[in-house]
């Protein structure tokens, strides 16, 4: 439900909208800085509603008890999906609009609202930030963009899409972010929620920009539940989420070039817990729990045997394993078609996220049995000479290729066929990581490592510093054509152990492929040709 304004022309700030008719500019303001004060890097200022603009006429199409919001000009950075839902968005609540982007010709600028027009393209324009009430930044545009600290130093209120959401929206929010595993919890708890009768939005970082939900006619005003997705870009900007239930599933180093080390990191990622109404916490990973007050109702999750009325996995005699909460046995981990230890723990966190939220147990169970994962996330992809495929291109961090790597190595290496083994392609544009900490499990599970891509040699180099057994084979090479054409040579050998290949790069894709969508469907082509 929607609680923002329509503005008429007799409560509009005044606001010189001639200087910014269309405007396209040189890209040179369009780069972000790292040297600037660390103070700017910080958490924006809350937004404060602008009382003397209360009791604004209403718009016949929108919902009665509107909240005044101010009716000064909005400026929204970045015209990717995000920005154009908010632009659009805001627009057509009857704000002054202005956007402003740093690419000279946004490919989704022909779709903005024509009462926008002002539109400041091929840089970010500072002048125009400037005179903003608020500024609504996209989450691929860093706080330290020049432009953009000047306006925050100005003391410009700067918000995400996010923000606006948590203010219209009337439905209760499950609030789910992490390293690695975002897309699949949320994914499998909105099933969840959907299957169970429950009318649920789901959205943000997983590809449907927030602010949608309330414009979809099929939920708008009646959504019962929004679960969102929400990246460590889009919660600098969020102050106060009020989740109903709110969750960061694991930390493990990634986007350090934008957070600049792993504590601005857990700073930004934690702020989803602002005001949150309960918790799911990972016990395997401490950098999840959040400091807030013990007397939050909270559940945890983990690979381990449960304590009473938490949820975990009990490991039988025979070496069955069951997803339990307390001491019981929920459902066999074989009943399911995810598979790997860390899928079982994704598994968990949904149903304790859903507990939370009032979603019933067993339609949970039942939805959950079905769920087969998502493309580019471990995902199988076939067999071919007897060698299993998969696909987990969306490992883009350290973090996210060691679940993968414990995951598929512990189902492979109890074969007794003398086929125990994995073969591992990483590469792609590393993010300042660092690679070493692949090591143990690599010495663990893998015989065969192919480095691919802009910062291969600088992977190898991190491994071998960090005593890579000699039973480890690297081999190098440019693209994931040419290891993909040379694995079967390796895999060939009758001295191959190698019972899957695994694609966990570990790394973006950007040097090569313009997204890990489009790297895991080269890859899942590459497997197809092989049988051919």
């Amino acid at each position: 439900m929607s609680t923002d304004p329509t503005l008429t022309d007799a409560n509009r700030s005044s606001v010189d909208h001639t200087a910014y008719k269309s405007q396209s500019t040189s890209p040179n303001n369009s780069q972000t800085s790292s040297n600037l004060d660390p103070e700017l890097t910080s958490s924006v200022g809350q937004y404060q509603p602008s009382s003397h603009y209360q009791g604004a006429a209403k718009s016949d199409s929108l919902p009665s008890a509107l909240i005044q919001k101010g009716s000064g000009l909005q400026v929204v950075i970045g015209m990717g999906q995000s920005g154009l839902a908010t632009a659009n968005y805001l627009a057509k609540r009857g704000y002054s609009v202005a956007v402003t982007d740093g690419n000279a010709a946004p490919k989704l600028a022909d779709q903005l609202n024509p009462a926008i027009e002002i539109r400041a393209f091929g840089e970010i324009d500072g002048e125009l930030l400037l005179q903003a009430e608020r500024i609504i930044i996209s989450p691929g545009v860093a706080l330290t963009t020049p432009a953009v600290a000047k306006a925050k130093q100005a003391g410009i209120a700067i918000v995400s899409d996010i923000q606006l959401f948590k203010e219209a929206c009337s439905a209760p929010i499950v609030a789910i972010t992490g390293s690695n595993a975002k897309s699949t919890v949320t994914t499998l708890l909105g099933l969840m929620a959907k299957e169970a009768g429950i009318k649920v939005g789901v959205g943000g970082n997983i590809g449907v920009p927030a602010l949608t939900l309330l414009e979809d006619e099929n939920l708008g005003d009646q959504m019962e539940l929004a679960v969102l997705e929400l990246s460590s870009f889009q919660l600098e900007t969020v102050t106060d989420l009020g989740a109903k239930v709110a969750t960061v599933l694991n930390m493990s180093p990634d986007h350090l070039d934008r957070h600049g080390d792993m504590l601005g990191y857990h700073q930004a990622k934690h702020r989803i817990f602002q005001g949150a109404q309960s918790i799911v916490v990972n016990r395997d990973d401490a950098l999840s729990r959040p400091l807030i007050a013990d007397n939050t109702p909270r559940l945890s999750i983990g690979s381990n045997a449960p304590d009473l009325g938490e949820y975990g996995l009990i490991t039988e005699g025979d070496g069955g394993i069951y997803l339990a909460k307390g001491t019981e046995k929920l459902i066999a981990a074989d009943k399911l078609k995810i598979k790997g230890k860390h899928n079982l723990v994704n598994a968990l966190a949904a149903l304790a996220l859903g507990e939370l939220a009032g979603i019933d147990l067993q339609s949970m169970l039942q939805t959950l049995q079905e769920f087969s994962g998502l493309p580019h996330r471990c995902q199988f992809v076939d067999n071919v000479a007897g060698v299993d495929y998969f696909n987990d291109s969306k490992g883009t961090n350290v973090g996210s290729t060691l679940a993968a790597i414990l995951g598929l190595g512990s189902v492979y290496s109890s074969q007794s066929n003398g086929k125990t083994k994995l073969m591992l392609i990483l590469g792609g544009q590393g993010k300042g990581q660092n690679f070493a900490e692949l090591a143990p499990l690599i010495n663990k599970y893998v015989t065969q490592v192919l480095l691919i891509g802009e910062d291969g040699q600088l992977i190898a180099e991190h491994l071998q510093q960090a005593n890579l057994s000699d039973e480890v084979q690297l081999h190098h090479y440019q693209t994931l054509d040419q290891a993909m054409d040379k694995s079967q040579q390796l895999l060939s050998s009758s001295l191959s152990q190698v019972a899957a290949v695994l694609l966990s790069p570990a790394c973006a894709s950007l040097d090569q492929y313009s997204s890990y969508n489009e790297r895991g469907d080269h890859f899942c082509q590459l497997v197809t040709a092989l049988k051919y």
